[in-house]
């Protein structure tokens, strides 16, 4: 009698073994690790601003909005087909992508090489550290006068302008990023016996690029701004001169078409920093 007690009970456990166990492989655990991993969503951007130009076109049409307040898109465009006719694009665009080039390439480098100080010895922390905090919330365009001064109403001035607006950003993101890589890994570089260059190129480097990759975003929009504002004092031709002579002609669509060539501008700088980016950082994929 115990023994067909115990056999069934036994029976019983294992049929209910066999329905958790149905239970078990029937809930599937979903997928955790890539919730934080953005996808491209490729069609979201052009369909927003088709619809934005759809509907500011709509509203210039039927005098919702008047042509001197905004002008519709269709004129702006036209605008800047003109431009490209008569040979001015070139001319304005070329201007400011040589200052641009110079002044945002001398002031990151500069900066990358005084961040690195920084980040890596303590007695160029020590001088640069107060330094940069004392320089950096000036205002960059307001020393724009004094640098006219210094160098003349020439090229000279607006290349430093956008030079010292690039410097102290670059600086800030590189000491930063050094400052925040793990120790761990700087310990475990030195416990192999690794060398302080070797441990520079190989743990530091890669471990700051992330935060030196951003300020670089950051330094190259701050160079923009800092190149329209140069150019509107003392310019025959750049994005910015245009801007403003359309502005004191109250010619809006030639306005709003060298707003649209700064954006195509700033798109381009965005897009080469993105393909920089992808191409030094694969190895967080």
């Amino acid at each position: 009698m115990s023994e067909a007690r115990e056999g069934a009970r036994g029976g019983g456990q294992a049929g209910s073994g066999e329905q958790a166990g149905s239970e078990g492989q029937a809930r599937a655990v979903p997928f955790r690790g890539g919730g934080f991993a953005p996808r491209p969503v490729r069609l979201v951007a052009p369909v927003l601003f088709v619809a934005l130009a759809l509907g500011w076109e709509a509203g210039s049409r039927l005098g919702l909005i008047g042509p001197l307040v905004l002008p519709a898109p269709s004129e702006v465009i036209a605008a800047f087909w003109r431009l490209v006719e008569t040979g001015q694009l070139w001319l304005h665009l070329g201007a400011s992508l040589q200052r641009l080039l110079i002044g945002w390439s001398c002031g990151t480098l500069l900066g990358l090489l005084v961040g690195l100080a920084a980040g890596l010895f303590s007695l160029g922390r020590a001088g640069i550290v107060p330094f940069v905090a004392a320089f950096f919330p000036i205002p960059k365009i307001a020393l724009l006068p004094l640098f006219i001064i210094w160098f003349g109403i020439g090229e000279e001035s607006k290349v430093a302008t956008i030079l010292f607006g690039s410097f102290f950003p670059t600086v800030i993101a590189v000491y930063g990023g050094v400052d925040n890589v793990d120790r761990g890994l700087i310990r475990m570089g030195q416990s192999f016996g690794l060398s302080r260059l070797s441990i520079v190129r190989k743990i530091v480097l890669p471990g700051a690029l992330p935060a030196i990759l951003s300020g670089f975003r950051i330094s190259a929009a701050i160079a923009i701004i800092l190149l329209v504002a140069a150019e509107m004092i003392g310019a025959e031709y750049g994005v910015g001169a245009y801007v403003l002579l359309a502005g004191n002609l109250m010619a809006t669509d030639q306005l709003l078409a060298g707003v649209a060539i700064l954006s195509m501008l700033g798109l381009a700088v965005s897009w080469l920093l993105g393909r920089a980016e992808r191409h030094f950082l694969k190895w967080r994929t």
